[in-house]
């Protein structure tokens, strides 16, 4: 069991017959009246998001993520195939079980594959990796010294934010979990 005060971002808990993971919570003393814990959590099957309120003393029992090591192989157009590490087993999956997961992923890269009583409903990515630029606009000389960012492609199709001084070609490590730059590789 768990409690509503022990929440913390990516614990997962059964209610109501769902599994549920917290995004967002925040402990809430207000100047009169009992403390509460606001959050926003995502229904880990369906994937909706609802916001609840919880009293710090509720208690839910905590729910089993099973998270297991696979290969990303290739994508067949409509489906999505996985290797288990261990035995060779290929698993696909379709695009409505792994979300935007798979933004940064490429082939042959190890992903976590999260189920839940042995139905999966999602892919966790490795949280930094290392790609390609594969277009972006020329940096202007003289413009690093703002702080400024430009959109840039990846290797993946992913579309972030990168510094001017980044140029088509180069080589970057991405942030998976807020999809962010963090520094060229």
């Amino acid at each position: 069991m768990i409690t509503a005060g022990d929440f913390r971002n990516g614990v997962t808990f059964e209610m109501e017959g769902n599994v549920y993971q917290i995004v967002e919570f925040q402990h809430v003393k207000p100047g009169k009246g009992a403390a509460f814990v606001r959050t926003k959590l995502k229904n880990v099957i369906n994937g909706g998001v609802v916001e609840k309120t919880f009293r710090p003393t509720d208690k839910m029992p905590k729910a089993h993520i099973e998270r297991k090591d696979m290969e990303y192989l290739y994508n067949d157009g409509e489906l999505y195939y996985f290797m288990d590490q261990e035995s060779y087993e290929q698993m696909p999956l379709n695009a409505d079980q792994l979300g935007d997961a798979l933004r940064f992923v490429k082939e042959n890269m190890l992903v976590k594959i999260l189920s839940f009583k042995g139905n999966v409903f999602g892919v966790e990515p490795p949280n930094f990796v290392e790609l390609q630029v594969t277009e972006t606009e020329p940096g202007v000389k003289g413009d690093t010294a703002t702080g400024a960012t430009k959109p840039a492609t990846l290797e993946t199709g992913a579309q972030i934010n990168v510094p001017l001084f980044i140029d088509q070609g180069d080589m970057i490590r991405v942030d998976t979990r807020t999809g962010e730059y963090m520094e060229r590789a």
